[in-house]
C-alpha cells in the first residue's frame, strides 16, 4: 500500500508548481510551440511521469501501471466512439449522402449562422446528451466542413457549442459519478447544475455567433438566437430539476432545434451571412436567397437515415436496461495487477484514508462506440456496401485517425497519472485555499480537471469529493460546490486535448491543433469565469440551492 502526499517538498507552493507542470507541458507544446498533438501528449505523459515518481515518491512500477491503465481506457471505449463515427461519416460520404443532408439544412436556410445554430448547437446536444465522448464535435465539425465552413472555424466554433449540454451528457453520466463520488443526492446534485447551466444554455448560442460573425452579425439574427437558446434552456432547467439527468440534453436539443425550425418558417433575417469567414457574407434580401434543391423527399431521408440510425443506436446503448443486458452477454473487469487499492487517498481530500480502486470494464458490447460501429453496419447495408469495400473502408479510417488515438491514449494515460499520483489533489488544495473565494477557485477547479482530463465525468470523479469536503469545512453547501465543479467543468471541454483532436481530426485538420486550441482559449477561460461568478453569486447573494425542484 503507498499512500499520496500531497506536499511532498513541505511548501506548498512549491508543490502546487511541481503538480502543474505535466498541464503546463501538454498545453504549452501545443499552444505555443506548436507541436503536434501526438507529441505533446507524449511529452506530457513523461513529464507526469517524472514528477510522479521522482516529486510525490510514487513507486515506479505503479505510475507506469496507471499510465498504461488510462492509455487503455483512452482507446476503449473513447478511441472506440471516434473511430466507429468518422468510419459512418466516411461512409456516407462515399455515396454522397452527406452532401445531400448538408443541403437539407441549408434548405432551411441558406444562412451560416443560423446553419450554425442549428448544426453546431442543436444537433451537436443532441449527440452529446446520446453519447457524448467526443461524439458531437466529431459529427458536428465534419458537418459544418461539408457546408463550406473553413477547418478552423468548423472545429473551434464546433468546441464553442459543445459546452453547456457537456453536464448531462452520454445520459447524465457526469452528474451520475458526481453522486456516486460524492454521495450526495443524485436528483439535488441534478437540480442544481440544473440551475447553473440554463443561463449559459442562453448565452452560448449568442456567444457562438458572435465569435462567427461578430456582434453586429450576431445582432441580425438575435430572435432566432434567442429562440433556440430559451428552448434549450427552459427545458434544459426541467427535466433537470424535476425527472433527473438522464434525458435532459436530449430532449433539449430536440425542443431547441424543433422551435428554431418552425421560428424560420416565419421569420427570416433581412440579409444573408453566406460567407464562411468572418466579416464577409451578408448582402441582399432574404427572400431571393433561399436556397433550393432538386431532392427528393426519398433521397432527403435516404440520406438522414444513416444518422437517424445512428442515434437510435447510441439511445438504445445508453439505456441502463440495455447495457446491463449486454454486459450479462458479455463483460470482463480486469482488477489492474500492481495498482488495484494499493493506492491510498489520505485526508484532507477525503475523510478517512481510503483505497483507490482500478479496475479495467472490457465491456465491449456496451460500449456506446459498438452501438455506433452497428449503426455503421446497417447503413452501410442501406447504401449497398459490399463486404470487401466494408472492411478496406473500416481499415482506411483506422489509417486516418491512428494518431489522434495515439494522441487520446496518451492523454488519458496523463491524467490517470495524475490522479493516482496525488498531484491533481495538490493542485485542488491550492484552490481551497482562498477562503471565501472558494466558490470562485472551486469552479475554475472544475475548468481545470476537464482542460486536463477531456471529461467532466473524470473530473467530477477526480475532485467531486475534494468539493465536497473543502465546502464543507469552509460552511459551504457542498450540493452547490460538488453541481459547480461539473458546470464550471464543460467550459473546460472545448481546451482539452482529447477534445481538440477530435476536432481536427473530424475536419482533416491534423496537425492544426495549436491553431485550435489559441483561437478557441480565451472563450473557455471567459464562460469559466462567468460560471465561477454565477457560483459565488449562489453562494452568497442569490441562494439558488435553497429553490425548491
Amino acid at each position: 500500500m503507498w499512500a499520496q502526499g500531497y506536499d511532498p517538498f513541505g511548501n506548498a507552493l512549491l508543490s502546487t508548481l511541481t503538480a502543474a507542470v505535466p498541464v503546463v507541458v501538454l498545453l504549452g507544446c501545443i499552444a505555443f510551440l506548436k507541436m503536434k498533438a501526438h507529441v505533446a501528449a507524449l511529452l506530457g505523459i513523461a513529464s507526469s511521469l517524472i514528477v510522479a515518481i521522482f516529486a510525490f515518491h510514487m513507486p515506479a512500477g505503479m505510475a507506469t501501471t496507471a499510465a498504461a491503465f488510462g492509455a487503455a481506457y483512452g482507446l476503449m471505449p473513447i478511441g472506440w466512439i471516434i473511430l466507429n463515427v468518422i468510419f459512418l461519416y466516411r461512409l456516407t460520404e462515399q455515396r454522397g449522402q452527406f452532401r445531400i443532408l448538408q443541403d437539407s439544412i441549408a434548405a432551411i436556410t441558406p444562412d451560416r449562422r443560423l446553419q450554425l445554430l442549428l448544426i453546431a448547437f442543436g444537433f451537436g446536444a443532441f449527440f452529446e446528451g446520446a453519447a457524448g465522448f467526443g461524439t458531437p464535435v466529431a459529427v458536428t465539425g465534419a458537418m459544418l466542413i461539408g457546408l463550406g465552413f473553413t477547418p478552423l472555424a468548423a472545429s473551434g466554433l464546433s468546441l464553442i457549442a459543445n459546452t453547456a449540454p457537456v453536464a448531462f451528457g452520454a445520459l447524465g453520466t457526469p452528474v451520475l459519478a458526481l453522486a456516486s463520488v460524492t454521495g450526495l443526492d443524485l436528483f439535488e446534485l441534478s437540480g442544481m447544475v440544473g440551475r447553473q447551466l440554463p443561463f449559459f444554455s442562453v448565452i452560448v448560442p449568442f456567444w457562438l455567433i458572435c465569435a462567427f460573425a461578430g456582434w453586429r452579425g450576431m445582432l441580425q439574427v438575435w430572435p432566432a438566437i434567442l429562440v433556440a437558446g430559451v428552448a434549450f434552456a427552459i427545458p434544459q432547467y426541467l427535466v433537470s430539476n424535476f425527472h433527473g439527468p438522464w434525458l435532459v440534453d436530449i430532449i433539449a436539443s430536440i425542443c431547441s432545434m424543433g422551435a428554431l425550425t418552425l421560428f424560420l418558417r416565419v421569420w427570416q433575417p433581412e440579409t444573408v451571412w453566406r460567407s464562411t469567414k468572418r466579416g464577409e457574407a451578408h448582402d441582399g434580401p432574404v427572400a431571393a436567397e433561399i436556397a433550393t434543391n432538386s431532392y427528393t423527399s426519398e433521397q432527403v431521408f435516404k440520406a438522414w437515415l444513416p444518422w437517424i440510425v445512428l442515434s437510435v443506436c447510441v439511445f438504445l446503448w445508453g439505456i441502463p436496461q440495455v447495457k446491463a443486458w449486454l454486459d450479462s452477454l458479455f463483460a470482463i473487469k480486469v482488477p489492474v495487477s500492481g495498482l488495484h487499492e494499493l493506492v491510498q487517498k489520505v485526508p484532507p481530500v477525503v475523510a478517512a484514508p481510503t483505497p483507490e480502486t482500478a479496475v479495467y470494464n472490457f465491456n465491449l458490447l456496451s460500449m456506446t462506440g459498438t452501438g455506433i460501429l452497428l449503426a455503421a453496419l446497417i447503413s452501410s447495408v442501406l447504401m449497398k456496401f459490399s463486404v470487401r469495400d466494408f472492411v478496406r473502408e473500416y481499415f482506411s479510417t483506422l489509417v486516418v485517425v491512428r494518431w489522434s488515438l495515439l494522441t487520446i491514449a496518451a492523454m488519458l494515460a496523463l491524467g490517470y497519472v495524475t490522479r493516482y499520483s496525488g498531484a491533481d489533489a495538490t493542485m485542488g488544495l491550492a484552490f481551497a485555499q482562498t477562503g471565501w473565494l472558494y466558490p470562485l477557485f472551486g469552479t475554475m477547479l472544475g475548468w481545470l480537471g476537464v482542460a486536463l482530463t477531456g471529461s467532466d465525468t473524470a473530473s467530477n470523479v477526480l475532485f467531486g469529493g475534494l468539493q465536497k469536503i473543502t465546502s464543507e469545512q469552509l460552511g459551504l453547501n457542498p450540493v452547490l460546490m460538488a453541481a459547480a465543479n461539473s458546470s464550471g467543468g464543460v467550459m473546460g471541454k472545448m481546451i482539452d486535448a482529447q477534445s481538440i483532436v477530435v476536432a481536427s481530426t473530424a475536419t482533416r485538420w491534423y496537425g492544426h491543433e495549436s491553431e485550435i486550441l489559441r483561437y478557441v482559449f480565451f472563450h473557455s477561460l471567459a464562460l469559466a469565469l462567468l460560471v465561477s461568478l454565477l457560483v459565488l453569486g449562489q453562494a452568497y447573494v442569490w441562494p439558488l440551492s435553497a429553490l425548491v425542484h
